[in-house]
């Protein structure tokens, strides 16, 4: 069987019986993880020739949006309700649109760039010809969409405070708040797209992408729409993002803060799982 599998199978399961025993596995598949994400994280930052402009169209993106739509629209919208109070509408939109390129950015990563690596590159077969695990390799890859959203993160939210447009002292958590939102995002559209078999598959993932940047409360509240639209706009993803960035950049943190945060924290769970199972059976059966 180790021969078959490839050496990467043979030592991780190995590795995992003596961890966990037979009952764990079928939940936490530490048979399938080496130990060595690093690894996949440290390729992807030196072959990434382009990295520079990436990051640079990845920052300026939500900050052109916060300047015609805050700036521009906001003149004519006026006042928003905030947690506390009233807020000028480019401080509501400024934290909805840093949790929408924490998802874009993550999205981007974690389904075109797999997407190839996986199905035309092949640069998984090669990684999991080694000591590599394919939980490593779904890990590594989410660490890369994370190391580039704290980069916009951070970017963005100096940009929200020249601006004015930071209003509690819970704003120090927007940047792991961020990584939080990307890492959900990233987890899930990897497990998705080991499901794709064509660049058009990842279509559909985009169609997903823009209306839950365009309705999920990113630009007005969710009080405009009819009880059962409310409800389907609640269970996108990014909504609970933007209401864990709303609370942290204009105050009213509370235990629904936490709520939001248990939503991600759920989507990475089940996005990593799924990630690694599927590329086990997609390389290594």
């Amino acid at each position: 069987m180790a021969t078959e599998l490839g050496p990467a199978t043979a030592v991780t399961r190995s590795a995992g019986r003596q961890r966990g025993g037979a009952p764990l596995l079928r939940i936490i598949p530490l048979h399938l993880y080496a130990g060595r994400p690093q690894v996949v994280l440290e390729r992807s930052l030196r072959t990434s020739k382009s990295i520079r402009w990436t990051l640079i169209s990845g920052f300026f993106e939500p900050v052109f949006y916060l300047l015609a739509m805050g700036a521009g629209l906001g003149a004519l919208v006026g006042s928003m309700d905030g947690p506390n109070g009233p807020v000028s509408y480019a401080a509501y939109i400024a934290p909805g649109l840093l949790a929408t390129s924490a998802m874009n950015g993550a999205v981007f990563d974690s389904t075109m760039n797999v997407f190839f690596k996986l199905r035309y590159a092949k640069v998984y077969d090669a990684m999991l010809a080694t000591s590599l695990g394919p939980m490593d390799v779904a890990l590594g890859e989410i660490g890369w969409a994370l190391l580039r959203g704290a980069i916009y993160a951070t970017a963005f939210e100096v940009v929200m405070l020249a601006m004015g447009l930071i209003d509690s002292p819970w704003a120090l958590l927007v940047v792991p708040a961020a990584l939080l939102i990307a890492a959900g995002f990233a987890a899930c559209g990897m497990a998705i797209t080991t499901f794709c078999k064509t660049f058009q598959h990842l279509d559909w993932i985009m169609w997903l992408v823009m209306p839950m940047m365009l309705f999920s409360t990113t630009f007005y509240p969710l009080a405009i729409y009819p009880r059962a639209i409310q409800l389907l706009v609640e269970a996108f993803p990014l909504y609970h993002g933007i209401e864990i960035m709303r609370a942290l950049s204009l105050g009213g943190v509370g235990w629904a803060t936490l709520g939001h945060a248990s939503y991600f924290l759920v989507m990475i769970v089940v996005g990593v799982l799924v990630a690694a199972r599927r590329l086990t059976k997609l390389l290594l059966s």
